[in-house]
C-alpha cells in the first residue's frame, strides 16, 4: 500500500480539508471534539499566525488516513505542536481506525521529515490517544511526560452518578436539589444548529455577569474567543460533536450550557449562569452535571483541572501526556524541553507551598 504525505502551509487548503477531515475523523476513535475540522480551523482564524501553519496529512488515493494539525512556534525551543492551544483540553492527531500502523508509520515519517530544525511537542494527548501510536513508531530520542490532569466519572444517568457520593446523607441532599429543581419549573432546551449563535452569546454574557467582581479565566472575556466559540460550535451541534443547552425559568434563559461530545466520552466545556439561580438556592453545578450525563458516552469528563468540588463525585483521574520526539540532530532541543518542564514543575510546587503557608514569606 502506497501513502501520499502533504504538508499544508496554506489557510484556504486547510479550511477545505474539512469534508475530508470530517470523514477521518470519524473513523478514528480516540478522536475527541478538539480534533474535529470545525474547532481547529475556528481555533487558527482567532488564534494562528501567518506563516506558521503546518498541518500533515497522508493519503491513500484520495482518502485521507492520518492527519496531524499542527504549527510551528519558537518558545521555549523551536516546535511543531498541535493546534488548538490553551482552550483546548486534549491534542492529538488523527489516524484511521482501519489502516493501522501502515499509517501511522506513513505520519510518523512525515512529521520527522516535517519536523527538520524542530521539536515535535505533543501537548494534552489523553491516555489512549492516536499520538500514542506515533510515540512507538518514532526512530529518534522521545520522551514522555506528564500534563495536565483530568477527572472523568462513568456514562451513566444522574441517578447513578448520586450514589457514587461517598454517604448517604450527600445522596440525600443531591436528590432534594435535584427536586428543588423541578420545584423551581427550570426547563432544559436542546438549542438547534441555527439557534447556537444566539445561544452563545447569551452563555457568554452570562458567564461574564456570574464571576463579576472575581476572578476569571480572562482569555473568556475576549473578542476573539467569542468568535472562536460562535463561529466553531453550530457545525459541531449539527454533526453531534457538541450539544447547546439553555435552562429556562418562566420564560427567561437564566443558564446556557456548551457540552463537547466524541465517541468515547462527553464533556462539559463552559457555561453561563444568572445570579438570580444561586438567590433561588439552585445548585447550578447538579443542574449542569444533571444535564451533561444526559449525553455521556463511555465517559463523563470533567475536563482538565483538579478543583475540590470536582472530587464530591469520586471521579477516577486521568493525566494527559506530552509526548516529546526529536531527531538525532536535534536532541539538544528535547533535553532544552525538558529542563523548562523541570523548573515548571518546580516553579508550582513553590507556588503550591507559598499558598498552603498562608501566602507568607518562605
Amino acid at each position: 500500500m502506497t501513502y501520499r504525505t502533504e504538508l499544508v502551509t496554506d489557510e484556504s487548503v486547510f479550511a477545505a480539508l474539512a469534508p475530508d477531515w470530517g470523514r477521518l475523523y470519524g473513523r478514528c476513535s480516540p478522536a475527541t471534539p478538539f480534533q474535529s475540522h470545525a474547532w481547529l480551523h475556528s481555533w487558527w482564524l482567532s488564534y494562528g499566525r501567518p506563516g506558521r501553519l503546518r498541518v500533515l496529512v497522508v493519503r491513500d488515493g484520495d482518502d485521507l488516513v492520518a492527519a496531524a494539525p499542527l504549527m510551528r512556534v519558537r518558545r521555549p525551543v523551536p516546535s511543531l505542536v498541535p493546534l488548538g492551544g490553551a482552550i483546548s483540553d486534549y491534542g492529538d492527531v488523527l489516524l484511521d481506525d482501519e489502516h493501522g500502523d501502515a499509517a501511522a508509520a506513513a505520519l510518523t515519517e512525515g512529521l520527522a521529515a516535517a519536523a527538520r530544525t524542530a521539536l515535535v511537542d505533543l501537548r494534552e494527548v489523553r491516555p489512549g490517544g492516536a499520538a500514542e501510536r506515533i510515540y512507538d513508531h518514532w526512530p529518534g530520542p522521545r520522551r514522555r511526560v506528564g500534563d495536565s490532569l483530568c477527572l472523568e466519572l462513568p456514562a451513566v444517568p444522574m441517578a447513578e452518578l448520586v450514589t457514587r457520593l461517598p454517604s448517604a446523607k450527600a445522596q440525600q441532599r443531591v436528590r432534594a436539589k435535584l427536586r428543588k429543581l423541578t420545584a423551581l419549573g427550570i426547563e432544559q432546551h436542546a438549542v438547534e444548529p441555527d439557534e447556537v449563535d444566539k445561544a452563545l452569546r447569551r452563555l457568554l454574557e452570562l458567564h461574564r455577569l456570574q464571576w463579576e467582581g472575581r476572578k476569571v479565566t480572562s482569555e473568556h472575556l475576549l473578542p476573539r474567543f467569542r468568535d472562536h466559540l460562535v463561529r466553531s460550535v453550530a457545525p459541531m451541534v449539527r454533526s453531534g460533536d457538541a450539544a447547546v443547552t439553555e435552562f429556562r425559568l418562566d420564560d427567561d434563559v437564566v443558564a446556557v450550557d456548551l457540552t463537547l461530545l466524541s465517541r468515547r466520552l462527553a464533556g462539559g466545556y463552559l457555561y453561563g449562569a444568572h445570579p438570580c439561580l444561586r438567590e433561588r438556592k439552585a445548585d447550578v453545578a447538579v443542574m449542569l452535571l444533571d444535564a451533561c450525563s444526559r449525553h455521556a458516552r463511555g465517559s463523563l469528563s470533567l475536563l482538565r483541572g483538579n478543583e475540590p468540588y470536582k472530587h464530591h463525585w469520586r471521579p477516577e483521574p486521568v493525566a494527559n501526556q506530552r509526548l516529546l520526539l526529536a531527531r538525532r540532530r536535534t536532541a539538544p532541543l528535547l533535553t532544552a524541553a525538558l529542563f523548562d518542564v523541570a523548573a515548571r514543575s518546580r516553579g508550582k510546587e513553590l507556588v503550591r507551598g507559598w499558598r498552603e503557608r498562608g501566602g507568607d514569606g518562605p
